[in-house]
């Protein structure tokens, strides 16, 4: 893998990355924003340590480990990626409220268009995003623990592509920690 100085990565901060996608999938991935490397490269979760190819081969989604560069493979196996917000920044809390909004939606629009089977929220931080921005924005006082913020998804109009999205990173995170405790003999 090349490896990028401080001001390569920098000078792509604000890239756009294209989608991995097409009609049809049975899963599409969702991160919040791309990163810095992911935009100096053009590949999605191109980090070097980043767990996600590597879970995604252990949990049997694809017959190999794919490396970033491969990523135009996915739809072959009926898999896409995509983020809440296109443009590339060094850490998701740099993004605006207003990039939060307009990405929302844009990916309610892109999953309407697209229809995959599932829509998986990728990573702790795109979780803790979507629960504890819920909480904060409408109504703290109101805000009790997951099962209440749960309850209250399924009664919105996309209640059911949010609990699949929970329900799938929850999921993925269980096969990541059997698949790392099983390598690592733990």
């Amino acid at each position: 893998m090349t490896r990028f100085t401080r001001a390569e990565l920098e000078a792509a901060r604000d890239r756009l990355v294209p989608d991995v996608v097409a009609d049809g999938l049975r899963v599409l991935f969702c991160g919040i924003n791309p990163g810095l490397m992911t935009a100096a490269t053009g590949h999605h979760f191109a980090r070097p340590g980043n767990r996600f190819w590597p879970v995604l081969h252990l949990s049997g989604f694809t017959p190999r480990l794919l490396k970033p560069s491969e990523q135009g493979e996915l739809p072959s196996y009926g898999l896409g990626i995509t983020n809440v917000v296109a443009r590339a920044s060094a850490r998701a809390d740099e993004l605006t409220a207003e990039e939060y909004r307009e990405g929302g939606r844009l990916l309610a629009r892109k999953v309407a268009r697209l229809r995959p089977g599932w829509l998986a929220v990728v990573g702790v931080t795109a979780y803790r995003a979507f629960a504890v921005r819920a909480a904060v924005d409408y109504a703290p006082d109101r805000a009790k623990g997951l099962d209440d913020t749960l309850r209250s998804f399924a009664d919105t109009s996309l209640g059911p592509l949010l609990l699949a999205c929970v329900a799938a990173g929850l999921v993925l995170f269980g096969v990541f920690s059997f698949a790392l405790a099983r390598w690592r003999r733990v």
